[in-house]
C-alpha cells in the first residue's frame, strides 16, 4: 500500500516542494522543485509577495517533473515563536472499564485544555506515556482495564500570526495547507532509527535561520525547542571578515569553511573580491575557521543549555543526531561532540528511490520527513476553527494515527 503525498519545506535559504509516493519501507520521489527562498527570516515571513512567488516557482518545478497538479501540501514550520510545555489530562473509564481509543481522545483533550497566550495556536499534542489507576509508564493502554486514565502530553504551540502569514503565502501560490508540521519532528522522522528513539536521542536540525531540536525518549517526543541562530549567522560573520556580500560569503563558507581552527593549516589561503574596486584579498583558511568555530560553538552551547533545561540530559544514551543544510560544515561533528559531551552522528535521508539523487543530503531531511509524517497526519480528521469560524487546515490537535506513530510500535518492544 502506498499514497501520494506533497511536502512544502519553507526555509530561510530555500523552498523545497516534493511529490512522493510513500511506501512502508521507502519513499519514491516523483517530483521535486527547489527554489531560493525570499521573504523568510528565522522562521518568520518578512515579505509575503516575495515568499508567495518563491513557493509558486518551487511548486511549478515539482509539478513539471512529477506530472501532478499540486493543490495541497504539508508545510514545515519553525521559528522563535515556537514554544512547548508538558501537561497532564485525566478521564474516568465507564462501562466495561476497558479503555478505548475514545478514552484516549478524552484524556488528550483534557491535557490540551490549558491556558496559552492569546496569539498562540496549539500545533501538536503528543502523548509521552499513560498512567492507569496509578500504574505509570503504560504505552499502549487500549484494551486494558482501569477506572482512571491519565496521559502525560507534550504540547507544542506556535504564533497564530506567523502561521497565518505562512498560510497566506502558500495559498497565494495556489496551495492549501493540509497541516503545519514542526521542523524537528519531520527531520526526526527522516533520519532517526527506532533504536535511537528508544534509547534516548536529540535530533538537531541546523538550517539557515534556526536550529531546531527535538528530544526522543522511549520512542516518543519529550521536548522540542527552536534556537534562532544557525547557518545564516555564520555567513553574516564571514561577510565582516571578507568585507564581501552575503552570497560570496556563503560560497566561501561552503567551499573553504571548517569548524575546527586547529586542524586547518595556516598556509592554506584563497582569494576573494571585497566590496568596492579593491584588488582581490588573500584570506587564510585558518582565519575563516576561527570565525566559523566561534559561532558553531555558540550554537551547540545553546543546544546544550536547552537539553539541560529539559532535564533529560542523562537519558540520551544514543547521543545526538545532527542534520540540516548547515550540518555539512567540515569539523562540525567534532565540535558538537565536544560541546555536548556525547556521541554525535551526521544524518541524511535514506530509503529513497526515483528522482532522489539531490535529496540524499542533510539539507533535505525536513523536506523528506514531511512526506512520511504528513501521511500519518492526513488520517487525523480534526481541524481547528480560526477567528472567523471557518476551518483552518493545518492547525489542530495531533491525535489518532500520529499519536500511535510517535509512540513505539508493539513490535519494537
Amino acid at each position: 500500500m502506498s499514497e501520494i503525498v506533497v511536502g512544502l519545506d519553507i526555509g530561510t535559504h530555500k523552498i523545497c516542494t516534493i511529490v512522493g509516493e510513500v511506501r512502508p519501507d521507502s519513499i519514491q520521489i516523483l517530483g521535486v522543485g527547489i527554489e531560493p527562498s525570499h521573504g523568510m527570516k528565522k522562521g518568520n515571513v518578512t515579505d509575503i509577495a516575495g515568499l508567495t512567488a518563491a513557493i509558486s516557482a518551487s511548486a511549478h518545478k515539482a509539478e513539471k517533473t512529477s506530472g501532478y497538479q499540486i493543490r495541497r501540501a504539508f508545510v514545515s514550520v519553525a521559528g522563535a515563536h515556537i514554544n512547548s510545555l508538558t501537561s497532564r489530562g485525566m478521564t474516568g473509564i465507564t462501562g466495561s472499564r476497558s479503555i478505548s481509543s475514545e478514552d484516549l481522545d478524552k484524556a488528550m483533550e483534557a491535557a490540551r485544555a490549558i491556558a496559552i497566550p492569546h496569539n498562540s495556536e496549539v500545533l501538536h499534542v503528543v502523548p509521552r506515556s499513560y498512567t492507569l489507576d496509578g500504574q505509570a509508564g503504560v504505552r499502549h493502554p487500549v484494551g486494558m482495564h482501569a477506572f482512571r486514565l491519565e496521559v502525560d502530553a507534550h504540547i507544542i504551540t506556535a504564533s497564530a500570526t506567523s502561521l497565518a502569514n505562512l498560510e497566506q503565502a502558500s495559498e497565494g501560490a495556489g496551495i492549501l495547507v493540509d497541516r503545519f508540521i514542526l521542523n524537528p519532528l519531520a527531520a526526526g522522522e527522516a533520519v532517526l532509527t527506532e533504536q535511537e528513539r528508544e534509547a534516548g536521542v536529540v535530533v538537531i536540525d541546523i538550517g539557515g535561520g534556526t536550529t531546531d531540536i527535538a528530544i526522543f525518549i522511549e520512542g516518543t517526543v519529550w521536548h522540542t525547542a527552536v534556537i534562532p541562530i544557525a547557518g545564516s549567522l555564520i555567513t553574516q560573520d564571514i561577510t565582516y571578515l571578507l568585507n564581501a556580500p552575503f552570497d560570496l560569503a556563503e560560497a566561501v563558507k561552503i567551499q573553504h569553511g571548517h569548524a575546527r581552527q586547529r586542524v586547518v593549516s595556516s598556509l592554506e589561503t584563497f582569494l576573494v573580491e571585497p566590496f568596492g574596486d579593491s584588488a582581490p584579498r588573500e584570506i587564510t583558511r585558518r582565519d575563516l575557521a576561527m570565525v566559523i568555530e566561534y559561532r558553531v560553538e555558540e550554537i551547540f552551547e545553546r543546544v546544550h543549555k536547552q537539553i539541560k533545561r529539559s532535564g533529560y540530559e542523562g537519558l540520551l544514551r544514543a547521543g545526538a543526531v545532527i542534520t540540516g543544510g548547515s550540518s555539512q560544515l567540515e569539523g562540525i561533528q567534532e565540535v558538537a561532540a565536544e560541546v555536548l559531551r556525547c556521541p554525535v552522528r551526521l544524518a541524511k535521508p535514506e530509503r529513497l528511490t526515483g528522482m532522489a539523487d539531490t535529496l540524499r543530503n542533510p539539507a533535505y531531511s525536513t523536506s523528506i520527513g514531511l512526506l512520511r509524517l504528513g501521511l500519518h497526519l492526513d488520517r487525523v480528521p480534526e481541524t481547528r476553527l480560526n477567528g472567523s469560524g471557518l476551518p483552518r487546515p493545518g492547525l489542530g490537535t495531533v491525535l489518532g494515527s500520529f499519536l500511535r506513530r510517535l509512540l513505539p510500535d508493539d513490535r519494537q518492544e
